[in-house]
């Protein structure tokens, strides 16, 4: 049996009867998508000037498979999009949901390694090792090599495989790069953030290098001081250009955008100068960059072909940081946390493959789901021997149907704080609340052990800089919890706690957590290595661990074994011919 319980494809298995109790007790029924009208739209902010949505010239007989754009914002939050009420505009994000599917129920993690692990693998966490935090610059640690990637598997039915953006997935071996894990180019970043201008990363004080390749190698002649955003978008537009549309393509799009530092060119601050707080302003301006460019990349898809067999996925890695101006209001937390504001997401499906077109979509989807979701699409083939936590949701997706997912492993961290308070006796027996754990089943969630910070941030609380910025949502930690409990359907702002309520519920979902836990691997959070600084590797970050290294090693000592047993071997028969002469 597959981890969880299941082996993908199939439906909920008798191992879920936890969910079905569960459901029966909610107070809610999840609502199916609904129907959502759309107006078009001509010109608008954060578009280059003149620049419509024009229509696909002709380029042959599309083949079946579709093409298929991912596109991953990072750090997006929750309101931070047009249609979610945000005072950023966003006209091409809007323009495209509206006429998509929008994903009113979708979950990610709360930060940028666990998130794109599980887009590219399926799984969660805990069955990779990442678990814990994110893949530091300095760490050797990378997606363990044993697990096959997305692009693998879309590669085995013959699309062309393209990443752009941000990698975050581990370097410190050449096994571990983009173009060894499945992509046939990588143009992008491999740590979590930088500079968006000279693409330098301090990850500590003296511990500096260069962060931009072109596949293997550092992309010094690519670096012309263009805002990445921009530069990202171009070299998109060039893969599109040079590739026949009449084969299966596969673009992954990770944008740095809108992660800090907060930089973006001066033009896109245009609509933002009301806005007081800096960070919010700066913030607002990278967005409408990216805004942009994604109307670009859609541009490029009809200019060239493409986009009457494709399919586009909007998404972003995690909630956003309202410290870096983010915003997920109403949303309880933030990024880096298991409140909603960290884990629930923007995200949408823009596609003329689309059954339902302009839909609201309610049914659960996660972050894993697109793995068997695109294989199926590309019409690859799911091994039988890949224990998959992801679901093939495209029908709940294009034609309106209950999503085969009823629960969602948000995490189990053992590394991470533990609550001071925690304890078996407050897990009922079951598990220990000291740990940091979240998990959704229909329309409870379980939080445990210290889930981060907890408030909720208004959209006034960037109208100004000063002391009283914040309001009256304040939350006081409360001594000795480490135990919470809520209807999200019912209560999607996490602001009534049941677990004192529907102890019986708290139950049954700790006893889910502890099954999860059977299936665990070790975690994966390995020390720094010294040899990781870039000063050592041409003032790049890059692949430090050298494989050969360790095997010269290796054949050195196994050399002098070989010579001193030969040397003891060589003595022993000069002993031995010493003895008989005597």
């Amino acid at each position: 049996m597959a981890r969880g319980g299941r082996r993908w494809p199939r439906r909920p298995s008798p191992g879920r009867m936890v969910a079905a109790v569960l459901a029966g007790l909610s107070l809610l029924s999840l609502l199916t998508c609904g129907y959502l009208a759309w107006g078009s739209r001509r010109g608008g902010a954060g578009e280059a000037p003149g620049i419509l949505l024009a229509e696909e010239p002709a380029a042959g007989a599309p083949r079946s498979q579709p093409h298929i754009i991912f596109i991953l914002a990072d750090d997006q939050g929750f309101r931070d999009v047009g249609y979610h009420g945000s005072e950023i505009r966003t006209p091409t994000l809007d323009k495209l949901a509206a006429e998509g599917v929008k994903l009113e129920n979708y979950y990610v993690q709360p930060m940028c390694t666990p998130s794109r692990s599980q887009l590219i693998t399926g799984k969660y966490q805990i069955h990779t090792g990442l678990q814990h935090s994110i893949i530091r610059p300095t760490q050797p640690n990378c997606l363990p090599l044993d697990n096959v990637t997305l692009p693998q598997k879309l590669k085995e039915v013959g699309y062309s495989t393209h990443m752009v953006g941000k990698w975050h997935l581990g370097f410190y071996r050449r096994e571990c790069m983009p173009t060894q894990r499945g992509f046939d180019s990588f143009f992008g970043s491999l740590l979590g953030s930088g500079d968006y201008y000279t693409h330098f990363k301090c990850d500590s004080p003296g511990i500096c290098g260069y962060d931009l390749y072109e596949n293997d190698n550092a992309a010094w002649d690519h670096d012309n001081g263009i805002y990445s955003t921009q530069m990202y978008t171009q070299k998109v537009q060039q893969i599109l250009a040079s590739h026949d549309p009449r084969k299966p393509i596969f673009l992954y799009i990770a944008y740095q955008a809108v992660h800090s530092p907060l930089q973006a060119p001066g033009r896109y601050f245009e609509h933002y100068r009301s806005i007081n707080n800096i960070n919010r302003r700066r913030y607002a301006a990278m967005l409408a960059c990216l805004d942009e460019a994604i109307n670009n990349v859609t541009l490029a898809l009809r200019k060239y072909g493409y986009y009457e067999n494709s399919i586009i996925i909007y998404s972003s890695d995690n909630g956003g940081q309202p410290m870096a101006g983010g915003s997920n209001w109403p949303l309880r937390g933030s990024k880096g946390t298991y409140w909603e504001g960290g884990i629930r997401a923007v995200g949408f499906v823009h596609s003329p493959l689309l059954k339902n077109k302009g839909s609201v979509c309610k049914e659960l989807v996660h972050i894993t789901d697109w793995f068997p979701t695109l294989i199926t699409l590309a019409e690859g083939q799911i091994d039988e021997d890949i224990e998959l936590d992801g679901y093939d949701v495209w029908e709940t997706i294009s034609e309106g149907r209950r999503s085969p997912r009823v629960d969602i492993l948000h995490n189990i961290d053992p590394i991470y704080t533990k609550a001071k308070n925690g304890s078996w006796a407050a897990g009922y027996g079951i598990w220990n609340t000291a740990i940091q754990s979240a998990i959704r089943v229909n329309h409870w969630k379980l939080l445990t052990g210290n889930p981060g910070y907890s408030d909720w941030v208004p959209p006034q609380a960037f109208s100004n800089a000063g002391p009283n910025r914040w309001h009256n949502e304040r939350v006081s930690w409360t001594a000795g919890k480490t135990v919470w409990l809520f209807n999200i359907t019912a209560d999607p702002y996490e602001r009534v706690d049941l677990s004192a309520r529907h102890p019986e519920v708290v139950k049954q979902l700790l006893r889910r957590l502890s099954q999860f836990n059977k299936t665990a691997v070790p975690v994966r959070y390995p020390p720094k290595d010294p040899r990781s600084n870039p000063k050592l590797n041409g003032g790049v970050w890059g692949p430090w661990f050298k494989e050969d290294e360790k095997k010269k090693k290796s054949d050195k000592s196994k050399g002098a074994n070989k010579q001193k047993k030969s040397k003891n071997k060589k003595k022993e028969k000069q002993n031995l011919t010493a003895s008989v002469g005597q």
